[in-house]
């Protein structure tokens, strides 16, 4: 089983893809999510995003958002997102 993850930005789909586990900062704390979580909602912090893509790893940084998760599906939803090469920019 593989996890559906959309990670989104205010003003553009950032990526989206298969992944086997997404690692993410909320204001609770780092937070690992598997196949089979438990349905969550969590305000994210600036910060790192790591996804684990079937197709290679997937590192992210956002400012702020939301993640939520229900039946192996995650959506991350932040204000503004970059990945690899843009995160440098």
């Amino acid at each position: 089983m593989t996890l559906q993850v959309e990670l989104v930005s205010a003003d553009r789909m950032v990526w989206s893809g298969q992944a086997s586990q997404v690692i993410a900062r909320t204001t609770d704390g780092e937070i690992g999510i598997l196949t089979g979580h438990a349905p969550l909602l969590g305000v994210l912090v600036d910060g790192e995003v790591r996804i684990a893509g079937d197709s290679g790893p997937v590192s992210a940084t956002v400012d702020g958002g939301f993640l939520s998760v229900d039946h192996d599906r995650v959506t991350i939803v932040a204000e503004t997102a970059r990945v690899g090469a843009e995160r440098d920019n």
